[in-house]
């Protein structure tokens, strides 16, 4: 088992992103500038893949960006909320629609073998076994075939986690797993040669009503199994509001960020990999320029 210590509610999870489909593209500038230094990280592999599947693909920003770098390329656009993939449907060319599918990332409605590229930004923090999703991630991709994807660590909203643990001990904010703990369900997984690295990004706020709303509106707020049911009382509302006051600096609310990025490779056929992770620069290094080109 992977190491998830908390259950998504799938369907709270999936309403919450159909409600957010058409205001999410307002609130997603840190979903939007992830996915865009993700793409940019791709620059640095050598790959011509002939069907890519964007997980967890929300609106299709990176579908349609991805249809645009790889034109020869069949762009699958996967997502579990319905109203999200016509987002998709609507950013595409008429010439150039996304083919979109309406399926969970824990199990595939795609054949063996049958992917070349897995991009997937900001999504399986919603699995609630990251070693079934990267099973199923390795079961579809070809031998050489590559996943790639972000997601969030632990460090994410420590503010929000602080404010409301000195409130009450209900489960306010959603669970994030260790970036080590990533890298040995990629292992465990029979992915090859895994690569870990991580990123910390603030957004702030004049108020945390603002990030709560922006939260809201992303469909990213807490859908923890446990968490408090019914509404939160005005009064555990403001006595949170005032203790995430005590990380206003400048004149601004911070809400932090760990951002974690990992990729990983579809053993060839005969060849199974257990190294050990290693971090972006030391990738880099040994690519050197190559990829540079496309």
């Amino acid at each position: 088992m992977s190491e998830h210590h908390h259950t998504i509610d799938k369907r709270q999870a999936r309403l919450a992103f159909s409600k957010a489909a058409e205001q999410y593209d307002q609130v997603a500038v840190l979903q939007r500038e992830i996915g865009e230094r993700m793409l940019d990280r791709l620059e640095l592999v050598r790959l011509q893949p002939g069907v890519i599947l964007d997980v967890g693909s929300g609106t299709g920003v990176a579908t349609a960006a991805l249809a645009d770098r790889y034109r020869k390329s069949r762009v699958l656009a996967l997502d579990f909320a319905f109203p999200m993939l016509l987002q998709t449907r609507k950013r595409g060319s008429w010439l150039r629609k996304p083919r979109c599918i309406c399926g969970d990332l824990e199990q595939l409605p795609l054949a063996d073998q049958s992917v070349d590229l897995i991009y997937s930004n900001a999504a399986i923090q919603w699995s609630n076994d990251l070693d079934t999703t990267f099973s199923e991630f390795r079961r579809v991709l070809r031998p050489g075939g590559l996943l790639m994807f972000t997601t969030f660590g632990p460090d994410t909203l420590m503010e929000l986690r602080a404010a409301w643990a000195e409130v009450d001990e209900g489960s306010h904010v959603s669970n994030f797993i260790d970036m080590h703990d990533i890298g040995d369900a990629l292992l465990r997984a029979g992915l090859a040669d895994p690569v870990m690295d991580v990123d910390r990004m603030t957004l702030t706020y004049e108020r945390v009503t603002g990030l709560m709303r922006d939260l809201k509106v992303l469909g990213a707020h807490n859908v923890n199994s446990d968490r408090p049911r019914g509404l939160t009382g005005k009064g555990r509302l403001q006595a949170m509001q005032s203790a995430y006051e005590q990380f206003r600096k400048d004149g601004s609310l911070p809400a932090s960020y760990e951002v974690v990025y990992g990729h990983a490779w579809a053993p060839e056929a005969g060849h199974k990999s257990n190294a050990p992770s290693v971090s972006l620069d030391q990738l880099t290094r040994s690519l050197g320029q190559v990829g540079h080109g496309g």
